[in-house]
């Protein structure tokens, strides 16, 4: 899949959350990833979901209270992979998971390693997100659950939770690059009991899982999480990352409708992960 990049330039590069109410906007018009830099920030957009109109409105709107120039350029999935394979640095979450890039060297002294060759797929641990929700996977005892990743990106999720000794996982993207890097990745990590499939929560309408994983964004948690309760088991949970701190309130108010509540939050640099059940 190509990607377009949106190239923010700040006019104060200096002023506070002016790239976080930027990344927390262009959030809702499909951006799946945002790379910060001293001069602003740089915002990725799948080509299938780029909408040239909408998002040049959305930047005017931004502009309006924060200056700042752009430009947009459209990059090739080969150029994507190498510049994932420039910036990406190994990542050790909780003194506890090392995750690495098979390019890198091994790191014997973590109590897990993950191999994960990202490519254009979400989930290597550097964003907020990602390292949130790893550490309260940590924080949890895997053996004996069956759990679901949606959207897994690379599967890095889901491979964690097999080499914690959980014995039934179901990871599940919607795009095809993510379901075949998921694959490849899970092959890597010699965690072959994680069963992969591409489409949307529509998949898990006959299936029931203690444990769902869902780091994927605001919008679509709100539309899915009734399918995430009818699928949960009794006394099961759902981790959910993927969203800002304003965005809380409301999707505590639509997880409540299906008798979920709040047990967990973690927050940092804004972003949130939580496990409600």
């Amino acid at each position: 899949m190509n990607y377009f990049e949106v190239n923010i330039l700040l006019k104060d590069a200096t002023a506070p959350d002016s790239r976080d109410i930027i990344t927390a906007h262009l959030s809702e018009f499909g951006f799946e990833s945002f790379e910060e830099n001293e001069t602003g920030l740089k915002a990725f957009i799948p080509e299938n979901l780029y909408n040239e109109s909408l998002v040049n409105e959305a930047l005017k709107d931004i502009s309006e209270m924060i200056p700042f120039s752009y430009e947009v350029n459209f990059i090739k999935a080969e150029n994507w992979n190498e510049t994932w394979e420039k910036n990406f640095d190994p990542v050790m979450v909780a003194g506890k998971c090392f995750i690495r890039a098979p390019f890198h060297a091994s790191n014997p002294e973590a109590e897990f390693e993950l191999v994960i060759e990202p490519k254009m797929s979400f989930g290597t641990a550097h964003h907020e997100t990602t390292s949130m929700m790893i550490e309260l996977i940590l924080g949890k005892s895997w053996e004996g659950k069956k759990v679901l990743d949606m959207g897994c990106g690379t599967g890095i999720l889901a491979i964690l939770c097999a080499k914690m000794g959980e014995s039934e996982i179901v990871a599940i993207d919607n795009d095809e690059w993510a379901f075949l890097n998921a694959v490849e990745n899970i092959e890597r990590n010699n965690t072959g009991n994680i069963k992969v499939l591409q489409g949307d929560d529509a998949l898990i309408e006959d299936q029931n899982f203690d444990v769902i994983i869902a780091n994927i964004n605001r919008n679509i948690l709100l539309g899915q999480i009734q399918n995430y309760s009818k699928a949960l088991n009794t006394d099961g949970e759902i981790f959910l990352s993927g969203f800002y701190e304003e965005d809380v309130n409301i999707l505590l108010e639509e997880a409540e409708k299906y008798n979920l509540k709040l047990k967990q939050k973690i927050t940092k640099n804004n972003w949130v992960a939580m496990i409600v059940g």
